[in-house]
């Protein structure tokens, strides 16, 4: 297979500026595009713009939490088979189902590993470039 999976466009969404940071910086050592975004809203608007191959979400945030700014990317046609993955610091198996039913396909906890980060990239990039 000649198609590697770096090269994805990266949408990060979080209200911390810490970890927004860190997935920024994880990110585009293993070689992607990175684009941040600190809440659900300012989000939508880059999701049109840049059209990543890849969205984490925060579910913490204000205004318009992770899972309505999930099921929000996943109504629209163009990005419903954009792969998201939900970022929280809880690990219940209650924000993992309620994330799921959001649109989401992956759950990462917070604070994350680059090597947890970029392996989450890999799974669901490879996943993404077969549609192709």
């Amino acid at each position: 297979m000649s198609i590697s999976s770096s090269g994805l466009k990266v949408l990060v969404i979080d209200d911390s500026n810490t970890i927004r940071r860190s997935a920024e910086i994880f990110l585009k050592q293993g070689g992607h595009e990175v684009l941040l975004s600190e809440d659900g809203f300012d989000a939508l608007s880059k999701v049109n713009d840049f059209q990543p191959d890849l969205i984490f979400c925060d579910i913490l945030m204000p205004r318009l939490d992770g899972y309505q700014t999930c099921a929000i990317i996943k109504r629209n046609a163009k990005f419903s088979s954009v792969p998201i993955v939900m970022l929280s610091s809880k690990d219940g198996v209650f924000d993992k189902a309620r994330g799921r039913m959001a649109g989401s396909q992956d759950y990462l906890t917070k604070p994350f590993t680059k090597d947890q980060l970029l392996q989450t990239v890999q799974a669901l990039g490879s996943a993404k470039q077969r549609e192709i």
